[in-house]
């Protein structure tokens, strides 16, 4: 009996430690999470142009029908071109500052920097002139000017004799170009308050300081190397009084 007694013992204490043990295997594990941590984004750099024109020139000569513009490139892309260049000439300010009705156009060559002769224009005129590049980009910087084409005409004036109220002057006007001058205008700045009494050999136009003589009807066409001349009764308070004149068409 003893022995019956001790042989369900061991299996109830069997049968006990197997079940402790099935619970403790159906225990969930602890696990530690580390949360991750994100990655700190590197920020883009803002890429900034150096305060400097990209393009900038000069007019560096000029003759009756072209004028002649120096240039320099300053700055590549995205600040500024490559060559080749598009150089636009205006007639006035306010066409170059709308870029409306460029009146002539040239394409510099490969170079970064040198010279264009923009020809085919008309004498003693002034023009503006506008950078681009071949691509329809247009510079908004530069509007560079005047550019003034020489006169075919030029003229001198001669004081031919004075007095306290007034002077006497002879104006002469020669065309020393190769062409043909179908017409002249003479004009110049009073320094003080100089007044024309009488013209022969011209029509005065203008009023104030600003002074004009136009050719007469019978001595506007000049053949090259041909001259014309006009003289003038002026009265004036200044016996320094002087007449610089410019010709022009």
């Amino acid at each position: 009996m003893l022995r019956t007694l001790g042989a369900a013992l061991a299996a109830a204490l069997a049968v006990t430690g197997l079940t402790a043990s099935a619970g403790a295997d159906r225990s969930p594990a602890t696990t530690t999470t580390t949360p991750a941590t994100a990655a700190t984004p590197t920020p883009t750099p803002t890429f900034a142009c150096p305060p400097a024109l990209p393009v900038t020139g000069q007019v560096t000569g000029a003759t009756t029908t072209s004028v002649t513009i120096t240039y320099w490139m300053v700055l590549s892309p995205p600040c500024g071109y490559d060559p080749p260049l598009l150089i636009s000439l205006f007639t006035s300010r306010e066409d170059a500052t709308g870029w409306r009705d460029p009146v002539a156009e040239a394409v510099t060559g490969p170079e970064r920097s040198g010279t264009v002769t923009i020809g085919g224009l008309a004498p003693g005129t002034e023009y503006w002139f506008r950078f681009g590049d071949t691509k329809g980009t247009r510079d908004p910087y530069v509007i560079g000017g005047p550019a003034r084409t020489l006169s075919l005409c030029s003229a001198t004036a001669t004081i031919d004799s004075r007095w306290g109220g007034g002077f006497v002057a002879t104006v002469t006007v020669r065309n020393g170009g190769t062409e043909p001058v179908p017409g002249w205008l003479v004009s110049w700045r009073w320094s003080g308050d100089e007044r024309i009494q009488s013209v022969w050999g011209g029509v005065a136009e203008g009023t104030g300081q600003d002074v004009a003589v136009r050719n007469a009807s019978w001595n506007g066409t000049l053949a090259p190397g041909a001259s014309a001349t006009f003289g003038l009764l002026v009265a004036a308070s200044a016996t320094t009084a002087t007449i610089t004149p410019e010709c022009g068409r």
